[in-house]
């Protein structure tokens, strides 16, 4: 006759293959690692661990998951029932990306109007909060309280109140053009060899962003990464050029033992009326249609064309045209900054 295992045994096992297998445990998996216990003996020992508060019950793909529950979690939802400890555990996952009130209702099988209620008792807890993303103005996604939101939601330094910075942008694009423009004349004006000027006319994304700190015209802290999109945009309007060489581990500006370099660059043609256009710069221009979702008659581009056109600007057939003010950004400088449609 075979040995009854202790419920002890059991349950200690449960926990040691939840501690190999951080993201969760099936059924499964418990089965293969005990096979001579009975089903009965099984959900008995997950139930009590379940009701001692020391495992966590998802939903996945996979069917149930059993996860081991953070201490600190554990005291925070102390008192709430297994439904709000769900959502919670559904937020948590999604991390400082959030999640939609869809996308938690799908996850949890809970009726709207159930899931509304207990998202307001956990922001009335300060357990989580709501952020309106940039991707969808009018939703929100919810993440733990204590997070900060990724800078797909809000957009990072490009947006306020979630209203895109476009002349913020364009004097950020300006001052960095400047700096490159500034060192590519003082290399000329050394009068050395061409090679020594064409090296020495290359400037650091580090020392594009020490630059602008320096200048004080942001009011937000921007990060080198924000400097290197600013840099980015400049290279899809053909100003400048970008080369990445070998760096010594721990040099200033380096990322993985290379470093990005930018110069100020000439073109050698001017750039003819159609590539100076909205339509000639576009990279969803094979998607545009009208009555699709990317169309002439909502682009935001097409209508500040026709608006300065109107006032005797003569944009769509000047070879001068205005893509040299401050007010409008190309297409491509702006999907550089917030990312390509979907």
């Amino acid at each position: 006759m075979a040995e009854v295992p202790d419920p002890m045994d059991i349950e200690s096992r449960i926990i040691e293959l939840c501690h190999q297998f951080p993201h969760g445990i099936t059924d499964q998996v418990i089965q293969n690692d005990m096979p001579h216990m009975e089903a009965q003996q099984r959900a008995v020992a997950i139930n009590r661990l379940l009701s001692m508060g020391q495992l966590d019950l998802l939903r996945s793909s996979a069917g149930l998951l059993y996860r081991i529950k953070d201490s600190q979690n554990a005291s925070k939802m102390k008192g709430s029932d297994n439904q709000e400890k769900l959502v919670y555990q559904i937020i948590e996952d999604a991390g400082n990306k959030g999640i939609w009130s869809r996308d938690i209702r799908y996850k949890s099988n809970l009726p709207l109007t159930e899931i509304n209620k207990i998202l307001k008792n956990l922001e009335s807890k300060k357990l989580i909060k709501a952020v309106k993303s940039v991707a969808a103005s009018k939703k929100k996604v919810y993440m733990l309280y204590n997070l900060q939101p990724d800078r797909s939601v809000t957009g990072g330094a490009w947006y306020s109140d979630q209203d895109f910075e476009s002349e913020f942008v364009e004097v950020l694009n300006q001052q960095c053009f400047k700096f490159l423009q500034s060192k590519a004349e003082a290399a000329r004006d050394s009068k050395q060899n061409p090679m020594i000027q064409r090296n020495s006319s290359f400037a650091s994304s580090h020392e594009v962003w020490k630059y602008i700190c320096e200048l004080g015209i942001s009011k937000v802290e921007l990060s080198m990464e924000d400097i290197e999109t600013i840099l980015n945009t400049l290279i899809y309007d053909g100003k400048v050029e970008m080369t990445i060489i070998a760096a010594k581990e721990g040099t200033v500006g380096s990322v993985d033992g290379q470093m990005r370099l930018y110069r100020a660059v000439s073109p050698l043609i001017q750039p003819t009326g159609l590539v100076r256009t909205p339509c000639g710069l576009c990279p969803v221009f094979d998607d545009c249609h009208e009555g699709g979702e990317i169309s002439p008659s909502n682009c935001i581009y097409m209508t500040e064309c026709q608006h300065r056109e109107a006032k005797g600007k003569m944009l769509l057939s000047s070879l001068e045209g205005a893509l040299d003010q401050t007010s409008f950004i190309p297409p491509k400088r702006v999907w550089a900054l917030q990312g390509s449609p979907q």
